[in-house]
């Protein structure tokens, strides 16, 4: 490895510990707290304005819940794409699809049964562009002062610094959906398909 591609891996740092931040849905003074790295240090990491010490980045790997691999962008191509299922406080499990940060991500969730009506979601807001697709069941979207149910094959797209959060509708069963998250800024492109006898590049 030359001395540029470790300065190319390093530039590229600061976005990928944002990305992992913005999808934990933290906030810096959050993870300043957790970790005890200073809010500006944080701050200046993640616009490139400093590079991190080997002690910053394991810290802040443990705290999101990332590899190193992932953080440096050298996980390996054979690598299998999908990771175990995780399970939150609140029984909700979630399945990376993608083993990077850094650019747009996929996870599929599962919001178990619930056997009374659910309380309004409650919403958190972040930097970020999310998809979400639901697979199975009815799923409760809290989107800003909207209330939205969304039932299978149904998707919503939106800014996620509009607070949001979701929960089971009250199914009978368990919801589970798709989420794509990427950076501010990124959105899906849609494309249509060619016209007969005509090749799309």
């Amino acid at each position: 490895m030359t001395g540029e591609d470790v300065a190319g891996m390093l530039a590229a740092m600061g976005p990928r510990l944002r990305a992992a931040r913005e999808h934990r849905g933290a906030t810096l003074t959050g993870v300043s707290d957790a970790t005890g790295i200073s809010l500006s240090t944080l701050s200046r990491i993640e616009t490139s304005r400093r590079k991190p010490t080997l002690e910053v980045v394991l810290k802040l790997a443990k705290e999101y819940g990332v590899s190193l691999d992932e953080l440096a962008g050298t996980v390996p191509a054979a690598e299998p794409r999908i990771s175990a299922l995780q399970r939150f406080g609140d029984d909700k499990a979630v399945r990376p699809l993608t083993r990077y940060v850094g650019g747009p991500h996929a996870h599929k969730h599962v919001l178990p049964a619930v056997q009374e009506p659910p309380a309004r979601p409650r919403q958190v807001s972040h930097d970020g562009w999310e998809w979400l697709c639901v697979l199975y069941g009815r799923l409760w979207l809290a989107l800003g002062g909207q209330d939205l149910v969304l039932s299978a094959g149904d998707v919503a797209e939106f800014d996620t610094r509009t607070p949001h959060g979701v929960a089971n509708a009250g199914s009978g069963g368990p919801v589970e959906y798709l989420i794509m998250f990427g950076p501010q800024g990124e959105r899906l492109r849609p494309r249509t398909l060619p016209a007969p006898g005509r090749m799309a590049w």
